[in-house]
């Protein structure tokens, strides 16, 4: 079975300014990874070219095999609560079931079958009778919840998340953590975070991401990076390492 994560030669660069510059990078199934690194390192931009909505300037990415354009049914995304119009009147049930969108059938309506699929999807991030509620209503680790829901009503084998605890009170990051945890072992986790000191108790292996890409265990984390000082010479020594 090949990698989950495939990355070889990887550059990439908007217009003249290079933003990523040849990362090697395999990941297998069911890890959990927490991607790390300043702002404007590169981290939103390589979720965009695992998602296919990026295409390198150089090298190769294949998730599952495939180039990412062919393996986005398998892929789920999770954006910050913050980033999603939450003054549009919709119910819960209906941002659940936009994750199925592209099983919708030519006539565009959604089955019972995928009703109760949302309804489970919302059972399993601990949101039960939920689903008539409106999603504008919802505290904000609630809605992060619901869009926890949203992704995995497809099934995905691959999970990416865009800092799914920014925004929200402890209690609720610990609910989203025991959720993410119930999941690590059906598939592989990519969250970007910022909170490195809570975030490091929970994920297999961090990844720093500052132009290049490099793969970390938690206790190899050096301490100044939960401060964000992402600092070049850790980076040039485990290369020299490796």
């Amino acid at each position: 079975m090949p990698p989950v994560i495939h990355i070889d030669h990887l550059n990439f660069a908007y217009a003249e300014t290079p933003v990523l510059t040849d990362i090697h990078l395999t990941i297998e199934s069911n890890d959990f990874i927490g991607i790390i690194g300043p702002n404007g390192g590169g981290k939103t931009t390589l979720l965009k070219l695992l998602m296919g909505f990026l295409k390198p300037s150089s090298g190769k990415i294949e998730i599952l095999g495939s180039p990412p354009q062919s393996s986005r049914h398998q892929i789920a995304y999770v954006p910050q609560t913050h980033r999603y119009d939450r003054e549009f009147p919709i119910s819960v049930l209906e941002v659940v079931l936009a994750g199925r969108l592209s099983r919708l059938p030519w006539y565009g309506k959604f089955s019972s079958a995928d009703k109760e699929a949302a309804k489970e999807a919302l059972n399993r991030v601990k949101l039960p009778n939920f689903h008539n509620k409106p999603f504008g209503t919802l505290s904000g680790g609630q809605a992060q919840r619901a869009l926890i829901a949203r992704a995995l009503i497809s099934d995905p084998q691959l999970l990416l998340l865009d800092e799914p605890t920014a925004h929200v009170d402890s209690q609720a990051e610990a609910d989203i953590y025991d959720i993410l945890d119930s999941l690590r072992q059906k598939m592989t986790i990519l969250m970007v975070t910022h909170d490195l000191n809570t975030a490091i108790e929970q994920v297999r292996q961090v990844l720093l991401v500052q132009n290049t890409a490099l793969l970390l265990k938690p206790e190899e984390v050096c301490e100044h990076f939960a401060m964000g000082l992402y600092h070049s010479p850790l980076i040039q020594l485990k290369r020299e390492i490796q």
